[in-house]
């Protein structure tokens, strides 16, 4: 479905960069996707922009939460009650990086990690529902739990937010919320570095991922993991942007 202006309770439903240099973050996505940056101008907004593709929002990028914080893009999931989640995460291992608070008049918000580490957010929608524009190419498509302890994740999102996690014979492992595929979940193996920790990775839809990814070191990113084949679903691979955030890319048949 890529137009939306709802988003159920349990599914995730925006994805923004913070990022120690909003302007360059801003030409870099810009010319890699073809975003527009559409900053806020009032001052208790902090700059923050929406990106937009073909007049649609499809993310969000603004400053660094906290000074010393790495670049990354937060993946965020949908709730009717940022305050009840919160409590829900801390009485289930996980903790809350910022507790619930409201984004002037768009919404209100929880930063949160799972017992493993990995940072997260809710959102409570008000006048901003999260991305309109999805899962074309252009636009955010898919988001990756990376973690050292599956069965803890499971047991954890869950209870949390209702998720099951499910495998397919053609597709691989993912997390569902009813009968739809909504993330999906990797173990971390002894080929991630024991310094990078558990994270949530966002990936865009691109109509060739192997051109994006060539595209994007020829403006100052690098390759993280080099595009591959992922069965049927496609082929897939992880960039760097020039201020160190990780992101994912993928390009899908186009009969699906």
């Amino acid at each position: 479905m890529p137009m939306r202006d709802s988003y159920e309770p349990g599914r995730p439903c925006w994805v923004d960069l913070g990022t120690t240099d909003p302007t360059a973050a801003h030409a870099f996505y810009g010319e890699l996707f073809g975003w527009t940056a559409e900053v806020d101008e009032r001052p208790e907004a902090g700059g923050y922009a929406q990106l937009t593709k073909d007049g649609h929002v499809v993310a969000g990028l603004g400053s660094l939460f906290t000074e010393g914080m790495p670049p990354a893009w937060t993946t965020y999931v949908a709730t009717d009650d940022a305050d009840a989640i919160a409590l829900k995460v801390t009485a289930h291992g996980g903790s809350v990086l910022s507790e619930p608070f409201d984004v002037l008049e768009v919404g209100r918000m929880a930063v949160l990690t799972d017992p493993g580490g990995a940072v997260f957010a809710v959102w409570q929608a008000k006048t901003h529902i999260g991305a309109s524009l999805v899962n074309e190419p252009g636009s955010w498509s898919w988001n990756q739990l990376l973690t050292r302890d599956k069965d803890q994740a499971e047991a954890f999102y869950g209870a949390v937010f209702g998720w099951t996690f499910r495998s397919h014979p053609e597709w691989g492992e993912y997390w569902a919320l009813g009968d739809g595929e909504i993330a999906g979940m990797s173990e971390m193996d002894a080929s991630f570095p024991a310094e990078v920790p558990p994270h949530w990775q966002t990936a865009f839809q691109s109509v060739d991922a192997d051109a994006t990814a060539a595209r994007a070191v020829e403006l100052g990113g690098t390759v993280a993991m080099p595009v591959h084949d992922m069965g049927p679903g496609g082929r897939m691979g992880a960039l760097t942007d020039p201020q160190g955030a990780v992101f994912g890319i993928l390009s899908v048949p186009a009969s699906s």
